[in-house]
């Protein structure tokens, strides 16, 4: 027997908190990724790995809110929690993959290409394995050319991101290209939903796992604190809102004249010119024999 899926039983509500989690998770990750690309190598690590986490995150919390919207009439469903928080991992993992690739190797060419390929499988991996994680009275079955296009989507999509992550700078543009991620992985959500039938075994056997009320607090709370506290890192620190690297300053080295691009900004307070002061030459006063 066919199961009555709906994937919009709240409306729309869900599919918008998801698709601000998308643009959250998007946001901060592309700014970190901007960061780690004006800094010292030895800092960049480290703010790949945010950015990495961020959109992990991001994805995943999209994922299962948009979830808490699909119900089959004909039976309940349950989600295995160990299977669900392994489909956080596996996206901050790949999605890691694709964003180191394009931080150490540049936003271009074959390394934006394998960036963007593993970072969109990761998204995909975690889609899909997140489905897995359902446990209901019938078995899923999914249409091979939707899928197909769902995992082209979430390649496209990462691509994308990644590109504009290397290269732009300004908080606007970051913020336009963050909608724009947000609207490509919320598509490819619903279009791998779309590739979803449920059929019906007609048993009483139990399913087993948790509840998606029994998920839901540690799927908020987790994830959206943390996306809470990389807001709170991005908000603080000019130099991630404003995309531009510091002037360091140039220290003059005598004989070297300055070049054009060395440019030092001096306080002008502390410009104070001393006046010259003559050489006295003093006489020796060795003694003489007279």
């Amino acid at each position: 027997m066919q199961g009555t899926v709906d994937g919009f039983s709240y409306g729309l509500v869900t599919p918008l908190v998801a698709y601000l989690m998308a643009c959250l998770g998007g946001a901060l990750g592309l700014r970190c990724t901007t960061r780690s690309m004006l800094v010292a190598q030895s800092w960049r690590p480290g703010w790949l790995a945010l950015g990495s986490a961020a959109i992990g995150s991001g994805i995943w919390t999209m994922h299962f809110i948009a979830m808490m919207g699909f119900t089959v009439q004909e039976v309940p469903i349950h989600y295995d929690k160990a299977m669900t928080f392994a489909s956080l991992a596996v996206a901050i993992v790949m999605v890691g993959v694709g964003i180191f690739i394009v931080g150490y190797k540049g936003a271009r060419g074959t390394a934006l290409f394998t960036g963007g390929t593993i970072t969109g499988l990761g998204i995909a991996s975690m889609h899909y394995l997140g489905m897995a994680s359902m446990s209901l009275d019938g078995k899923l079955e999914y249409n091979t050319f939707t899928v197909g296009a769902s995992v082209v989507i979430a390649m496209c999509a990462a691509t994308a991101a990644l590109w504009a992550a290397g290269q732009i700078r300004g908080l606007m543009w970051s913020v336009g290209a963050s909608l724009v991620m947000g609207l490509a992985v919320s598509g490819m959500h619903y279009t791998g939903m779309a590739a979803l039938s449920v059929h019906l075994h007609g048993t009483a056997e139990p399913t087993t796992g948790e509840s998606p009320a029994g998920l839901l607090a540690p799927m908020l709370i987790g994830p959206l604190a943390f996306l809470l506290l990389a807001g709170v890192v991005v908000m603080f620190d000019p130099l991630m809102v404003m995309g531009k690297p510091a002037v360091t300053p140039v220290e003059p080295k005598p004989g070297i004249p300055a070049r054009a691009h060395d440019t030092v900004h001096h306080n002008p307070a502390r410009l104070r010119f001393r006046p010259h002061r003559p050489v006295r030459h003093q006489s020796s006063r060795a003694p003489q024999n007279r």
